[in-house]
């Protein structure tokens, strides 16, 4: 490449963080790598060695205090972030609202809205200096969407993941920054097995007898978003696997 690109991904440990940081790397893209277990990204970057300079982090996005400090030590070699690929995420209690623990819905309103804001707030400044072609990619969630039951607050916090990138592309405008909802539909990661929090019968069912997304689709669609010509912006991508689609409204009968 004639110039260098730099990458940042967050929640790289697993699932479409990984993906993407394997994806991006074989097509020569330098790394920023986040996520809370440090061993993993320490194995992702052994495997990753030799092709393209990787920098890890140990990170709670959760954390903005640590965002910051994150963002700012960032070495020289990859201060230049080009794409912020907003992945860490995640899906708890899949069960009717009234049977979920409060604690539950805090934790992901703490991941899923408050970290993924944190990390822009954080990175604004580096992209709006890297200018045209700079992407923010946004994973939400066909949730974000279609609402159904067990979805509650995870759906809502990927409504909030799709409307906070309409409203940032309106802020952007005539920065040359490119912001993106990827909304993924059913896809094949530890998603599940950290929703049920380690069911893997649970994990197994899901996906049983049907073909779901891979965590490389949802990559090359990042990849594919961050290299569009610099004019050019998608604002949100609902991919779901052919063999899935909406069921009708359900109706409570006597």
């Amino acid at each position: 490449m004639s110039e260098k690109q730099v990458a940042f991904i967050t929640g790289a440990t697993s699932g479409f963080g990984e993906a993407a940081a394997h994806y991006f790397a074989e097509h020569g893209w330098s790394l920023v790598l986040s996520g809370r277990r440090f061993s993993r990204l320490e194995a992702l970057k052994d495997a990753l060695a030799g092709k393209v300079p990787v920098h890890i982090i140990e990170l709670d996005v959760r954390d903005s205090d640590a965002v910051k400090t994150a963002v700012a030590g960032l070495p020289e070699e990859f201060a230049d972030v080009k794409a912020l690929i907003n992945n860490a995420g995640l899906a708890l209690s899949p069960m009717p609202s009234q049977k979920v623990d409060l604690e539950d819905w805090q934790t992901m309103i703490d991941t899923n809205v408050k970290g993924l804001v944190s990390v822009t707030h954080a990175l604004l400044p580096t992209l709006i200096k890297h200018g045209a072609g700079a992407s923010i990619i946004n994973i939400g969630s066909i949730a974000g969407q279609w609402p159904y039951p067990g979805s509650h607050v995870y759906g809502a916090t990927k409504a909030f993941v799709k409307q906070f990138s309409y409203n940032l592309r309106c802020d952007l405008l005539g920065t040359g920054v490119r912001v993106t909802d990827l909304a993924p539909g059913i896809a094949e990661t530890e998603f599940t097995l950290v929703r049920t929090k380690g069911d893997q019968a649970a994990s197994d069912s899901l996906y049983r007898g049907t073909t779901p997304l891979s965590a490389q689709d949802i990559a090359e669609q990042m990849y594919y978003i961050a290299t569009l010509p610099d004019h050019m912006n998608i604002n949100r991508i609902e991919v779901m696997p052919v063999r899935q689609a909406w069921n009708p409204f359900a109706i409570d009968r006597d």
